[in-house]
């Protein structure tokens, strides 16, 4: 039995990196404040994650909300589910809900999921998406 992929021999016509995506704005790169939560992979969430949920809205600003604090948030909540989920049968994909605040009096809890998968080298990352996003 031939184990060679049919595609093996075959050139690659176009590729799109994980750090060409992070460089364009695709994806923001948290693998540093995702090392001081506690991560072993590079970390990085989508543009739209980023904008959304991540950057506070203007008027939070004056409650002390930062791209900082809630990227811990987000982190944080994550890194305690991948915790929680050591038994799953899926462990390339984690779905879970994280609380950010949109408005003075406002709160969203936020349905995101988490990939982790092979980068440009084949070493394990994640990435956080909304549950729409691939």
């Amino acid at each position: 039995m031939n184990n060679q992929h049919p595609f093996d021999d075959m050139p690659v016509i176009y590729s799109y990196t994980r750090a060409q995506a992070i460089e364009d704005g695709v994806l923001v790169d948290l693998t540093e404040w995702a090392r001081e939560t506690g991560f072993k992979y590079p970390v990085a969430c989508t543009s739209e994650v980023w904008h959304r949920y991540i950057s506070p809205p203007a008027e939070t600003r004056e409650l002390r909300q930062s791209e900082r604090g809630r990227t811990h948030d987000l982190l944080r909540t994550l890194f305690l589910c991948i915790q929680g989920s050591r038994t799953t049968a899926d462990k390339d994909l984690l779905l879970f809900e994280v609380l950010f605040l949109q408005a003075p009096s406002r709160t969203e809890i936020v349905s995101l999921k988490s990939l982790c998968g092979p980068g440009d080298d084949g070493e394990p990352v994640i990435t956080i998406l909304l549950p729409h996003e691939d």
